[in-house]
Formats: C-alpha cells, structure tokens, sequence
C-alpha cells in the first residue's frame, strides 16, 4: 500500500516538473487548448518509447512542413495547432532533459501569434516572455523583437522600457556576442530618442518660446538630443548598413548647426572601404550637399557613383539634367548615356520626364548635326529589342490613349531613331493631328525634316530599312 502510495507521488512529482518544463511553457504561450483537426495519422498512432525515439525526427520534420505549408497558405489556426503538436512532442520525448529556447519556436510562433485571429497583446506578451525565459544565448534579440512589435502596435513607451532593460542585461562569459547586440539595442533607444525629440522640437518650433512652459520643452528636447547622438553615433562607427541611423543622427547634427560634422559622418558612410556597398548612402550625401548649395561638380561627383551602382535610380533625371547643362562635351555625353540607360528598365517606360530629357537632347543633336555620332553608340546595343519594348502600335495606342504628353516626346524619339514610317510615330502623329493639336502637326514636320539622320544612327541603307 505504502509503496503503491509512493509510486503515485512519483509519477505526480514528474507530472509537475514536466508541467514546469521549457518546452511545456511554450507550449502554454501559444494557443493553449487548441483541436487538431487536420494533424495526419501518424501523429495519432501510439508508438512504443523506442520506436517513437528512432522516429522522432522524422515526425518533426513532418510536422515543420506542415507548419510551413500551413503559414504559406496563410492558414493561421492550422499553424497554431501543427505548432502545438510540435511542441508537445519536444516535450513528450524530453521531458527529464532541458530543452533550450529553440530558434524555430521563437521563430514560427512570433508569426503565427502576430497573423492569428484571436491572438491579442496580452497573448502575444506572455508568449514572448516564456521565449526570454527559456535562454539566454537568444534573450536580447527576442527583446529586440519584442521592442518592434510594440512599436508596430503603437506602444511607443512599452518598447522604450524593454529596451532599457534589455540594456542592461548581462549573463556569463559572452561577452563579445552579447555587446554587438547590446550595441544594436542602444542604437534602437537612441532611434526612439530621436523620435522624442523630433516630437518635442515640433511644439518649440510651433510655439516658440513663450514661457515656461515651452522652456521645460525645450529642455527635454536637448536631454533626448544628447541621449539620442551618443547611441546612433556610436552604431553607425561600425561597418554596415545603418540607413535610418545615419539619416536620423545627420538630422540632430544640422539642427543644432554641426554640418561639419554632419559632413564627415555622410563622407565616411559613402566612402570608407570597410563599410559595404550602399547606394543610399550616396543618395544621403548627394541630398546633404544639394541642401547646403554644394557646387555642381560635387553634386555631379556624387550621383556619378550612385549611377555604377543603380542606373535606375529616380535621382538619375537630375543627374541628367545637370549633365545636359555641362559645357563639358564629355559630361552632355555621359548625360545622353544616363537616360538611355533608365529606360532600359520597366518601370522607367511610362516615365513622361526621363522621355523628355531624352527627347530634348536628341532633338538638340539633330538639329545641330553634331555628335550623332553619340546617339548611333547607344543606339547599337539597344536597336534590337527597344523597338518592341517602347515602340510597339499597341504602346503607341495606349500611351496616345493614357497619356498624351508622353506619347508625344516618345513619338519624337521613335521618329529620329527608327524612321518616319516606325509604327509608333506613325500611329501617334496621325492621331494628333487628326485632334487637331498643333504640337504634333510641328513633330510630324521635323521628323519627315530629318529622316534621313536615322539611317546613320542605324547604320542601314535604304533598302534595307525596315518599319
């Protein structure tokens, strides 16, 4: 009797720590009582101890394609309870061992309590703090995570505090690991401070100072102005991409007037070889020195690198245009080079100002029958498919029909490039002056004017020439 009696408080004794164990937690955070309708067979079928363990990694892959299927088909109730499953297999085959904070728990349970319909904050909060509990190798970046959730649902001053905390959290001997990511975490204080003062220098500018009670505004703004630089400034010393840091920092440093050294931050985030390769980071500059009335040759230097980098970059019409001013012959040339090279691109080929940068040079070249010779070089990589691309009747009736002004510059173009009988000039010409609009009557002119110069772009001669 008694021995039966112990026996009983043995199994209730392993009961309660199976309860209290990790993967049990878990399993608590998300979803709790949740059916399992749609979980296949195998996942049903009793199993002798042994042959669950030779088969159970086999039945945890099964159930994480599940989930996978389940998350991609954006089927949030099946995930939760595949996810259920899943975790209480971990825990029905370790129960007397420690399961660690497994990433792909963090990981899948995070998406599917953000995605699940009665997934609310309270949910998600008590999810995510069973996650910081479970481990520590991946605390900090589960309260960076955190950190952005709240801020996702507008919980501004509940992120701050998590990040405060996490701050200033240490465990063990990691100390190189966990530094990097305390530095991260301090970068997204001194981006929260930057947001506070950004709020207070709105009502100081707003209001001005009037009293008071705009001087105590003013004082927060500076104390969030002092905490904000020193984090982003310490962040953005590190090689990487550090976008909105930079931005925001280089924003604190011309308010209160430092352009120098709002200067040498762009400078270095450009320039300086050990951070990667960054088009925005040229943009940034090339913004920072367009503001300040930098010279043109500046300006020029810096889209020029954001133009080998991203030919198609919507800062390439000004590039452009800057270009085109040049008395430099190289510099009008390399401008002719940029613009071909963003209609290169799909989402340039509706663009009515790249159309007419490129209508006005061409047009500039023709009637002073110098350089042709720099249209037929860009001319010759592109004969073979622009055409189709830009210059089909179909394009030619949608644009006519859509868009009238770009119809009209991209006319001018087909006309000086492909002839006066290409399909594209020939359809929009004739509608234009069929509405009786004066413009396309003085087109129709000057391309039957200059029609022989596309036989030298094209290098054909006329019986070879086609539509």
């Amino acid at each position: 009797m008694d021995s039966s009696l112990e026996e009983e408080e043995e199994e209730e004794e392993e009961e309660e720590v199976a309860a209290r164990s990790p993967a049990a937690q878990a399993r608590r955070a998300l979803l709790p009582g949740l059916h399992l309708p749609f979980l296949p067979p195998q996942f049903y079928r009793p199993a002798s101890s042994h042959e669950h363990k030779l088969n159970f990694k086999k039945s945890k892959e099964a159930c994480l394609n599940y989930i996978q299927d389940a998350i991609l088909q954006k089927q949030w109730k099946r995930a939760a309870e595949f996810m259920t499953s899943y975790v209480e297999s971990l825990e029905k085959d370790y129960s007397r061992e420690y399961v660690g904070p497994s990433e792909i728990i963090w990981r899948i349970g995070t998406e599917i309590l953000c995605h699940h319909s009665h997934s609310n904050m309270k949910e998600f909060n008590s999810f995510i703090e069973q996650m910081k509990t479970l481990g520590v190798k991946r605390y900090l970046k589960v309260c960076l995570e955190h950190a952005f959730h709240l801020l996702c649902n507008g919980l501004t001053d509940e992120a701050y505090q998590n990040l405060c905390l996490a701050e200033s959290w240490r465990f063990g001997e990691q100390r190189v690991i966990q530094d990097k990511e305390i530095k991260l975490i301090q970068a997204y204080r001194g981006l929260l401070d930057y947001y506070s003062w950004s709020k207070q220098k709105s009502i100081v500018l707003e209001h001005g100072q009037d009293g008071f009670e705009d001087l105590s505004v003013e004082q927060e703004m500076h104390s969030c102005f002092r905490k904000a630089a020193v984090n982003l400034k310490e962040i953005i010393e590190i090689p990487g991409v550090w976008d909105q840091f930079v931005k925001c920092y280089v924003d604190l440093l011309e308010f209160y007037g430092d352009h120098n050294e709002a200067r040498q931050v762009l400078n270095e985030y450009a320039y300086n070889s050990k951070f990667p390769a960054n088009p925005n980071a040229h943009v940034y500059l090339y913004q920072f020195l367009k503001r300040h009335g930098e010279s043109k040759k500046s300006l020029i230097s810096a889209l020029k690198i954001l133009y080998d980098i991203v030919p198609s970059h919507e800062l390439m019409i000004d590039f452009n245009i800057m270009l085109q001013k040049s008395k430099k012959r190289k510099k009008r040339q390399l401008g002719l080079e940029v613009i071909f090279s963003a209609l290169d691109y799909a989402g340039w080929k509706e663009n009515v100002k790249a159309w007419s940068c490129l209508a006005r040079q061409v047009k500039q070249i023709v009637i002073s029958e110098k350089h042709l010779d720099w249209i037929k070089q860009e001319w010759k990589s592109r004969k073979d498919w622009w055409p189709a691309f830009h210059f089909s009747r179909y394009l030619a009736k949608r644009n006519w029909q859509e868009n009238e002004s770009l119809s009209y510059e991209k006319a001018l173009v087909a006309g000086i490039l492909l002839g006066k009988d290409c399909k594209y000039f020939k359809y929009v010409s004739h509608q234009g002056c069929k509405a009786q609009v004066e413009r396309f009557r003085f087109l129709k002119k000057f391309v039957n004017k200059h029609n022989p110069v596309h036989l030298r772009i094209s290098g054909l001669s006329d019986s070879s020439l086609q539509s």
